[in-house]
């Protein structure tokens, strides 16, 4: 046998302990595997074999289809970087109190595969929406089949008694849609039902700090008139739309951060503590001042929205 042949023979002895690398699976066998998953996938949506909870959450269609389109953004557009996923619990109800920005809500999409990937329970996170998100076709359905609810205190309880994960912007519109020159200034909270919805549930509140999403369509006009007309809150007007059409709404790649920080604790409170004004104000007072100290730390930590830019 020649010296060739000899390199290559792996001892019997050394094979049983496993001492040799098991070859890679083949193209071959990749592509057969992935195809059958995705038949497998097709038969199970097409008998209804498949389930769907009270809220018309489809866990199965969020994790293999919808979340599958937008993670390339997550990972190769945005290049998200996390901190502070630890203080995200891994089961039990809570609720991830967030900043909201960008023009377009993407930052809720980025927050949803921020958790789902990053956290080591790969958790599911209910998102509250506005009243509009749900009157727009399509949009609503697929709104509906991630796990997303409306912004209303029952939604919002339910969800937290069952264990759930919610997510809230409190800002609303007037935070996602503020122009770029206040970019990174909280916007008011609201009246705070989203705290009084905490301490009915006994749940913790994640403050959470998102930098990135302010840069991705730098809003620096609106046009109201046509707003009214549409029924939208506002028009936006940013340097690429409307002058470059279905072109204007390519995101800009900015750089992100989403950073969750210590919860603020609402079970040491009866939940009676809820109907109290005075205090749901205080306590809401307090996440919004946390989320803003954590924005321009953020901010600094990141730098220059463009890194790859010689600016």
């Amino acid at each position: 046998m020649s010296e060739t042949a000899d390199a290559r023979v792996i001892p019997i002895d050394a094979a049983r302990r496993g001492d040799h690398r098991a070859e890679p699976p083949r193209d071959d066998d990749v592509l057969d595997r992935r195809i059958a998953e995705v038949l497998a996938f097709l038969r199970r949506r097409i008998s209804g074999e498949y389930e769907v909870d009270e809220f018309g959450y489809d866990p199965e269609l969020n994790d293999k289809v919808l979340l599958e389109l937008i993670r390339p953004l997550y990972r190769h557009w945005f290049r998200v970087d996390t901190l502070g996923m630890p203080n995200v619990p891994a089961e039990g109800g809570a609720l991830v109190v967030a900043n909201h920005s960008g023009t377009l809500p993407v930052d809720g999409m980025m927050l949803q595969v921020a958790l789902h990937d990053d956290h080591p329970a790969r958790r599911p996170v209910r998102l509250l929406g506005a009243d509009l998100v749900y009157q727009l076709p399509v949009i609503g359905h697929l709104a509906r089949k991630t796990g997303h609810t409306l912004a209303c205190p029952e939604d919002a309880d339910r969800l937290l008694r069952k264990g759930e994960l919610v997510g809230v912007f409190p800002e609303g519109f007037k935070g996602v849609g503020k122009p770029f020159s206040e970019r990174y200034r909280l916007q008011r909270f609201g009246r705070g039902g989203f705290v009084a919805s905490a301490i009915r549930a006994g749940v913790p509140i994640i403050p959470c700090a998102i930098v990135g999403a302010e840069e991705i369509y730098p809003k620096i006009g609106d046009l109201r008139l046509l707003a009214r007309l549409l029924g939208f809150p506002y028009f936006p007007i940013t340097p690429l739309f409307p002058w470059l059409g279905p072109l204007g709404l390519i995101p800009l790649p900015s750089k992100w951060l989403i950073e969750f920080g210590e919860p603020i604790r609402t079970d040491d409170l009866d939940p009676s503590a809820a109907d109290d004004p005075m205090l749901v104000f205080n306590l809401t007072d307090q996440v919004r001042e946390n989320i803003q100290h954590r924005l321009n730390e953020l901010r600094l930590r990141r730098g220059p929205a463009f890194p790859f830019l010689p600016i």
